[in-house]
């Protein structure tokens, strides 16, 4: 099965976390929603397979009106196969959901929300630029209970100042409200943002990235505590509440990726869209794609395995690796595996399958890079 990705470039305002493709003008907001409906059309045959996943993201797709929503969904349906059952999620910022809001996306195909919280106190609020208020994050959990059993919040750790105790009461509410899914991420300072000026500038602290791993392992075992699986690196779930279309991501299922900047892949390729909205509205009006395309080599997507295979509790399973890139792969894996084997960064259990361990998941991004395969082809 495959996923569709919906990219909506737009915001209120810009968080100063953020470097994802938007803009804060919604002038162009309905012209861009049938750009992207005939971007769907345009793309038809990229698919081979049903629809398992629809996700809705950005941007701030909780400004799209329900007309808006069912236009986007209606396009999907006419030119591809969706699994009846299909995961259907909004991302959605806390301002955005009113109980009216709230009452009109129920009423589409829409069953899964992700709302933006990122935290509950109102200076981390501040310090990130955020939309919405402390209250508001509240707020918006309450409502939405009302219409969806299937709920995600963000929560954003690491970020200066912030104590562990401070950390420990945002993932109380999380418990108060037994919202089922969780995704919480470390703050990182990309290039070109508005943090990385405002720490060059001493506005802000710096982030720590010790302060960040005290917080990824109490939030690893409060989650353990609480039922919660932490089926891949930064996403916990209830039974039953995985997410659907991450779970697709990590395993390397082909998505289709529409709208300005959106990426797509297909298990052998990847491509992406422009990132500018008017280069790309008038591009799809001319009924161009304007994208760029990356072919992966076996090394490539060896590579990829490790580091989206070792983020999961699935893990790196050697038989696999074999089966998709030959002995000469798995024999080169063994041996890279032997130094981290021996610190006891890693494991690997009776089945030949790869874990890194639990104390040392918050390295899991470099420790996979240490297995990587160089591209010499």
């Amino acid at each position: 099965m495959s996923g569709i990705y919906i990219h909506i470039p737009f915001c209120k305002q810009a968080c100063h976390y953020c470097d994802f493709h938007f803009s804060t003008t919604r002038k162009h907001q309905s012209r861009m929603v049938k750009a992207i409906c005939q971007e769907l059309k345009l793309r038809k045959e990229d698919i081979n397979s049903g629809i398992n996943t629809i996700y809705f993201g950005g941007g701030t797709p909780s400004l799209l009106s329900k007309t808006e929503i069912n236009q986007i969904l209606q396009t999907i349906k006419a030119y591809f196969e969706v699994n009846s059952q299909a995961e259907i999620t909004l991302e959605a910022n806390p301002d955005d959901l009113s109980d009216e809001y709230l009452k009109e996306i129920a009423s589409t195909e829409i069953n899964r929300l992700s709302i933006g919280v990122q935290s509950f106190f109102e200076d981390d609020l501040k310090l990130m630029n955020r939309a919405h208020d402390a209250t508001e994050a509240i707020n918006s959990i309450k409502l939405a209970k009302t219409y969806f059993d299937n709920i995600s919040i963000d929560l954003i750790y690491g970020i200066p100042n912030m104590s562990i105790q401070k950390w420990e009461a945002n993932l109380a509410q999380v418990f108060e409200f037994d919202i089922p899914h969780v995704s919480c991420y470390a703050l990182t300072v990309e290039p070109n943002t508005a943090l990385e000026r405002f720490i060059a500038k001493e506005v802000i602290a710096p982030v720590n990235d010790d302060l960040a791993r005290d917080h990824y392992d109490v939030l690893q075992i409060q989650m353990r505590n609480r039922g919660y699986k932490n089926y891949e690196f930064s996403n916990f779930g209830k039974p039953n509440f995985y997410s659907q279309n991450n779970l697709a991501y990590w395993t390397g299922k082909p998505y289709l990726g529409i709208g300005p900047s959106a990426h797509s892949f297909n298990g052998y390729q990847r491509s992406w869209s422009i990132k500018h909205n008017i280069k790309y509205l008038k591009a799809i009006e001319a009924k161009q794609l304007p994208l760029e395309i990356e072919h992966l080599t076996t090394t490539d997507r060896f590579n990829e395995f490790i580091m989206t295979r070792l983020r999961t509790s699935l893990g790196v399973d050697l038989n696999e690796v074999e089966a998709k890139f030959g002995l000469t792969y798995r024999a080169y894996l063994t041996d890279q595996l032997q130094p981290l084997l021996k610190d006891q960064l890693v494991s690997v259990n009776s089945n030949e399958v790869i874990h890194v361990t639990e104390n040392n998941k918050f390295l899991t991004d470099g420790i996979s890079a240490e297995l990587f395969k160089l591209n010499l082809e």
